[in-house]
This record gives structure tokens, C-alpha cells and sequence, in this order.
């Protein structure tokens, strides 16, 4: 491990969340969500939210910091930070950002946001209602390819053919989500059970994805507040030390047209051992994972490649009672995630990971020391962040 290291310099110690509604249904503006989101993390936090002095996010957030710090009457703030990269790949990554800033000096105590109204600015999982389509586009909208859901299943499709992997791997992560979701009140999909028999008699959206493979479409907003993990000691909650968060992309994995070398991937390969490196810990030291859901099959390549078990080993693993809290052998998506509690582009998965810790969650694992998310399987680049309940 390299000496210049973040681990154990910092720690989230508020968290926000406004309430998540289905699409189209949130009484507020984007913007107003988003500043109840940072008021109530900051208040979470026994902090005075004019003391924030640092503003990171990701995936092209339109709220922007100045905006934020004018409507709260910040005076001063030293990092506006933004993740590149669409999708969630970005949400444990500008929680890297943050930590770097804070560790480097810049900073004293940063906000991680997302906002997210699609009822107000469109919808991600539809395909382009253009008349004309360039770049990268241009290669694949003419043949059919054009939404998020067809682009991934191809990618699923060959791993799951390459490795023999069966329809029942991912019916139980969808299975997983929504039983989670209903001890969870926040919980958009609670009160709606998905069955067995619900879950194959349900529409294909594409092979190999059945509707309950496929993440909501969600209005909200989420925060998370970050301090160093000395001022962590003195504040009211008890913190989620970042032990470690990683970010980046394998080679030509942006290629245009499908043309990445190496296909059949959720981009974790080069991400994961840097994350553990850092961490100090293993797969095998974790005792709760919140892995993003945009589809079911990049939670499937993405826990491969973090090292959970090999790609022959899914028809195994994957299974409701091995992700079931609190006793699962690997509970995962504990708050229901992206299936069924919110699609906040997975920055509920590192609120619920923060909860994991305090023991606070809906779905809670007993004496959890090591909580895990990893943001964004198969867009570029993606990230992955490791908490656990000491500095390490």
C-alpha cells in the first residue's frame, strides 16, 4: 500500500435525505430537494451548514455549489468538485474527492450530493426522442440500440453465455431488493412484494432483463457530510470512517461503438485491488455490500470483480438466502437500493452503507465493522468506497 494514502483521515458523519418519490410525483423543485437534502445531512451532523466549505457530486448534478452556498449563506467554499462520467459510476468517487480535499487541507467539512428530478428534466431510461443522432450514437441508434437497458444487457448477455451463468442469478437480486424494501418506510417499493412467480411472469424489457431487473426512475435528493476523522470524535453520530475510495476505468473501456476489448466487464478490474490495497481489508473482511443497480446484471459482474466469488461460482452464490439481512452469508442492497427503495443514482446505497455502521438501518446486519458500495457497473469510469466503524 502506498504510504500517501487516505485511509482513516476522514469520516461521514450526517447524512440527508428528502422523501423519494416515483417519478414525476415530488412536490418540489430539484433544487429545493436538494437543499433540504444538505439541511438535514448538516443537521444529522450537529454542524451548522454555513460551515460547509467544500461541494462535490457527480453525473452532470445541475445544482450547482454556488447556487447551493448563496440560498444557504456560505461565504466561502474551497472545492467544487465534479465526478465525470454519466450514470452512478461517480457516487463513491466524488466521496473521493472530498476526502481528498479534506485530507490535503483545502477543506474543513464537505457535502456529497445528488439531485435528481426526472419527472422535471427527463428520463434517463428512455432513448433519445432526437431526429438526428451523432457521435457514438450514430453507430447504434440506427440498428435499435439506443437505451441504457439494450446497451448493458449486451454486455451481460456475454457474460453470463461465457460463464454459464443462469436467469435465477439475477431474479435473486431483484428478489434481495424488494424484500428488503419492505421493512424499509423510505422505501419507494414497499408494500409492493415481488414473488418468484411476479418476477418471471413480468414483461421482458431485453433479454436478459425481466422489469424488476431494471432500477426505478425516482425524484430526491441525498447528502452526506464529511469531516476529518479527529473532528468525527466530537460530533453527534457516530462516524463511518473511509477506510478507502477508488476511482478509474481499464483500458478503452469508453471505446465508441462496443468496441472495448474486453467486453463481457463491469470496469471494476483495475478498481478493485487499489480499493482494497487501501482499505488494508479483503472481500472477505466485508460484512454488508450496497452494489448499484442499474440493471441487475452489473451487480452480478460487478461483485465478480471485487472478488466475492468467480465468474463459475454466480449459480452458487447468488441466491436470496446468501443476501438476506441480517444473516445472509453477503447481505447486500440492505435498504432495497436502486430496485425498489429509491434510484437516486445509488447515493442512497452510501447513506445506507453509513447506517450499516451506526446500526440504524431498516435491514440491519449485527456488528457490522466493514460496509461496501461500488457505483456504477459498466459506464466509465466507475468507483468504490469501503467504510468501517474504526479509523483502522
Amino acid at each position: 500500500m502506498s504510504e500517501r494514502t487516505i485511509r482513516g483521515q476522514t469520516a461521514i458523519v450526517g447524512i440527508g435525505e428528502t422523501t423519494y418519490y416515483k417519478r414525476a410525483q415530488a412536490p418540489d423543485p430539484e433544487f429545493t430537494m436538494v437543499l433540504e437534502a444538505v439541511l438535514l445531512a448538516a443537521e444529522d451532523a450537529g454542524i451548522d451548514v454555513r460551515e460547509i466549505d467544500g461541494f462535490a457530486s457527480y453525473s452532470n448534478d445541475r445544482n450547482t455549489p454556488e447556487r447551493i452556498a448563496s440560498a444557504l449563506g456560505i461565504e466561502h467554499y474551497g472545492l467544487s468538485s465534479m465526478f465525470w462520467g454519466g450514470g452512478g459510476g461517480g457516487g463513491s468517487g466524488a466521496v473521493a474527492n472530498a476526502v481528498a480535499a479534506i485530507a490535503a487541507g483545502y477543506i474543513d467539512v464537505a457535502v456529497v450530493y445528488r439531485g435528481l428530478a426526472q419527472g422535471q428534466f427527463g428520463r434517463f431510461g428512455q432513448g433519445p426522442q432526437v431526429n438526428v443522432v451523432r457521435g457514438q450514437g450514430a453507430f447504434t441508434a440506427p440498428y435499435g440500440l439506443m437505451s441504457p437497458a439494450q446497451t448493458f444487457a449486451m454486455r451481460v448477455t456475454r457474460f453470463m453465455h461465457e460463464h454459464e451463468v443462469h436467469q435465477d442469478a439475477l431474479r435473486a437480486i431483484s428478489l434481495t431488493s424488494y424484500n428488503h424494501a419492505q421493512n424499509n418506510p423510505r422505501a419507494v417499493m414497499q408494500g409492493r412484494e415481488l414473488t418468484e412467480e411476479i418476477y418471471e411472469n413480468s414483461r421482458w424489457i431485453v433479454e436478459p432483463f425481466h422489469l424488476f431487473d431494471c432500477c426505478m426512475e425516482n425524484d430526491g435528493a441525498a447528502a452526506v457530510i464529511l469531516v476529518s476523522a479527529e473532528r468525527a470524535k466530537d460530533l453527534k453520530q457516530k462516524p463511518a470512517y473511509v477506510l478507502s475510495a477508488a476511482q478509474g476505468s481499464f483500458y478503452r473501456q469508453g471505446a465508441s461503438a462496443h468496441n472495448a476489448p474486453d467486453y463481457a466487464t463491469s470496469n471494476f478490474k483495475t478498481v478493485a485491488p487499489k480499493l482494497y490495497a487501501m482499505a488494508g481489508v479483503g472481500p472477505e473482511d466485508v460484512d454488508v455490500l450496497q452494489s448499484y443497480e442499474n440493471f441487475t446484471g452489473g451487480v452480478l459482474m460487478s461483485m465478480v470483480e471485487h472478488g466475492f466469488c468467480e465468474p463459475d461460482e454466480c449459480n452458487e452464490l447468488f441466491t436470496v438466502e446468501n443476501f438476506a439481512a441480517p444473516d445472509g452469508k453477503l447481505p447486500l442492497n440492505t435498504s432495497g437500493g436502486n430496485l425498489a427503495e429509491c434510484y437516486m443514482h445509488g447515493l442512497e446505497l452510501i447513506t445506507e452503507a453509513v447506517k450499516q455502521i451506526r446500526g440504524t438501518s431498516p435491514n440491519q446486519v449485527q456488528n457490522v465493522d466493514v460496509s461496501m458500495v461500488t457505483s456504477g457497473p459498466m459506464v466509465q469510469p466507475v468507483s468504490s468506497m469501503i467504510l468501517a466503524n474504526e479509523p483502522g
